[in-house]
């Protein structure tokens, strides 16, 4: 079972305005905070990547994987999407922590 994009319009509407985008990846979607994958959405689930500022949000009950193989993520309880206040923080806090992404080097082109 895929995401609906209503859950991935929901999500985007409910982080206004901060710099945040959606990617469609194998039928969910990747969360882009700042240019940085913060999280997955995930069966209609957002799961935050754990990171040193997590535990300010969830605890570790919230644990779980996105997807079968995956490492575990915190899913967000969907009652917490509804507050606008502490989801920025969580996400936004998330982005600033994490790695600014490897730049991809260019392909070399042929003739």
């Amino acid at each position: 079972m895929s995401t609906d994009k209503e859950t991935v319009a929901y999500v985007l509407g409910q982080l206004e305005p901060l710099d945040v985008r959606a990617r469609a990846m194998f039928g969910e979607y990747g969360l882009y905070c700042d240019e940085k994958m913060v999280a997955l959405i995930c069966h209609d689930t957002v799961f935050v990547k754990p990171t040193a500022i997590s535990g300010d949000y969830l605890d570790a009950s919230a644990l779980a994987p996105p997807y079968p193989g995956a490492k575990d993520h915190f899913a967000i309880p969907s009652d917490r999407l509804d507050d606008t206040d502490w989801l920025h923080g969580f996400v936004q806090r998330t982005a600033d922590v994490l790695p600014q992404p490897k730049k991809k080097p260019k392909k070399p082109t042929t003739r």
